[in-house]
């Protein structure tokens, strides 16, 4: 089991990297190198570190949703009446593609952004996003333990972590590298 104060990092380091709108690390990558850090973790610590991951994802991108959400009543009234339109649109199905987007390693600005400048329910907002998060947080916190487990005959648990994150800033730079050149 994990100390508390690996714990807190944990927390800290998943809030941290989902602050950063557009360019973080997939979920699914934090969760496994954290899983890859921690070595042979039981199970039960490797649902506490989703958990983790997937709560400080969900506050983070809350914050980013917040603040459009609050934006939006500052745009022009032709805007918010379009905004409107499209809201009543893709209101039903608001709250699955909010879940796909979180529960895969895709960037969720594209939805979250427009959510909160809809001011699509914030409850629905966090359950959507935190139960996304959780699914891919927990998945890749397992991939992280057989990561580890098939690589550790080549590789020490250091370099595997170091490997995991150096993987993990290279993943994300392809990926913004390739958001900034395609036209969403």
């Amino acid at each position: 089991m994990a100390l508390i104060i690996e714990l807190i990092i944990i927390f800290l380091t998943g809030f941290a990297f989902n602050l950063i709108p557009f360019a973080g690390p997939s979920n699914l990558l934090i969760a496994s190198t954290v899983a890859i850090g921690l070595g042979n973790a039981d199970v039960t610590t490797l649902v506490i570190v989703g958990f983790l991951i997937a709560l400080s994802a969900a506050l983070a991108k809350g914050i980013h949703y917040m603040v459009t959400f609050f934006v939006s009543g500052r745009l022009s009234q032709k805007r918010q009446e379009r905004l409107n339109v499209d809201a009543h649109k893709i209101k039903k199905w608001a709250f699955p593609l909010l879940f796909l987007v979180a529960a895969t390693p895709l960037p969720d600005e594209p939805v979250v952004i427009p959510l909160g400048l809809m001011k699509y329910s914030p409850m629905k907002f966090f359950s959507a996003y935190f139960l996304g998060k959780l699914t891919i947080a927990i998945t890749g916190a397992f991939i992280g333990l057989e990561a580890s487990k098939l690589f550790s005959g080549w590789f020490t648990p250091e370099q595997m972590f170091l490997l995991s994150i150096v993987l993990s800033i290279i993943l994300t730079v392809v990926i913004t590298i390739i958001l900034l050149k395609v036209d969403l």
